[in-house]
């Protein structure tokens, strides 16, 4: 089991909110650490974003517990009434995400107290205001995210087990439950990794030329997942027909297995050359020996002129021919972009180096 920064951050934040409302003689500086938790956040954006939500809640519940406190009581019906009221407000502001806190903040603004109401709901609301703010300072200072190592890595770590995989099932009898427990576990980090895309989408940098940069990077992490995406349909149906695949004559095995090894290589080679380990703009070796797409096409057309009636085998053929066709398109355009990337902003895209030893 891998401990996350995340969980660093969280008992950091819960920390220094508890010692930060102990110096300043804050009531109960528990709920400044619980009010830290709800707070910490996978990036700095999210951070920032959360802590403009939070503090727009934590008025609200203040404003309405005071409210009624002061006009009405704090009668258990009518804390059930201002809660209500909180929640309905909060979703027209569209703050449904912050509901929590809002109504945490309420309700220990309206439990029965002694003493001087105003001063005891004050106190409530800092202790709460602290923990946020903390929570704030700890993912802007503390173990910042590298969101776009961990995105890359998540991407590369996918596509060679995705190609080990395809070159593996064309070729032989796999083990079958063993491959559709993979093909799921590859689903998952296919999944995964768009979240990770979404997380560094999120992130703002500091200068204008990084941000265009990195809208240049967006671009291309986009079509690695779309690719991987295409190339992960192959293998399922590699996996699905297995039977049927080998079933069909040799010279048609052949051809594919040829197809499938040249589009993998070029997978490859492209990924290597979006890392800088290939000079960029160099291409495969230009031979007789490339992936020929109009040999796939002529594959499927020979199918239709050849049989009388329509074959299940040749059906399942032909969608497993029409992925290749797709993967193929797919790493075409992925190769432009990384060519373009690398060509024509040189100056802008030093950050581009992945290190070897970065982990996920």
């Amino acid at each position: 089991m891998k401990v996350g920064a995340r969980v660093f951050k969280t008992g950091i934040a819960i920390v220094i909110a508890i010692y930060v409302a102990t110096a300043f003689n804050v009531p109960a500086p528990v709920l400044a650490g619980i009010s830290a938790v709800f707070a910490v956040q996978p990036t700095i954006y999210r951070s920032y974003r959360t802590l403009i939500d939070q503090i727009q809640a934590n008025i609200i519940g203040f404003l309405i517990a005071i409210s009624f406190v002061l006009l009405f009581g704090n009668d258990p019906l009518l804390i059930g009434l201002a809660a209500i009221i909180t929640i309905v407000i909060n979703l027209q502001l569209k703050n449904e995400n912050q509901l929590t806190i809002s109504l945490v903040t309420l309700i220990l603004i309206m439990e029965q107290q002694d003493g001087n109401f105003t001063e005891f709901a004050f106190w409530r609301v800092a202790a709460i205001l602290i923990g946020i703010l903390s929570a704030f300072i700890v993912n802007l200072v503390f173990l910042p995210p590298k969101y776009e190592t961990k995105l890359y890595k998540r991407i590369s770590t996918t596509t060679d087990d995705i190609l080990q995989w395809i070159r593996i099932g064309s070729r032989s009898s796999t083990e079958h439950i063993m491959m559709k427990k993979d093909i799921n576990r590859i689903k998952e980090n296919v999944t995964k990794a768009d979240s990770l895309y979404a997380l560094y989408k999120e992130e703002r940098e500091t200068f204008r030329k990084n941000t265009v940069a990195k809208s240049r990077k967006l671009v291309i992490y986009r079509y690695m997942i779309a690719t991987n995406k295409r190339s992960l349909d192959i293998l399922k149906r590699l996996h699905r027909f297995e039977n049927e695949f080998h079933q069909m004559p040799e010279d048609f095995q052949i051809q594919v297995h040829h197809q499938l090894d040249l589009l993998l290589r070029k997978h490859e080679h492209i990924h290597l050359k979006f890392i800088g380990k290939v000079k960029p703009g160099l291409m495969l070796e230009e031979s007789t020996d490339t992936y020929n797409k109009q040999l796939l096409i002529d594959i499927v057309k020979g199918f239709r002129l050849n049989t009388d009636e329509d074959s299940p085998v040749h059906y399942h053929m032909v969608t497993l021919i029409s992925s290749m066709l797709e993967y193929g398109d797919y790493l075409e355009h992925l190769e432009m972009l990384v060519n373009s990337f690398h060509s024509y902003h040189k100056s802008e895209n030093k950050s581009i180096k992945i290190n070897d030893d970065d982990q996920l």
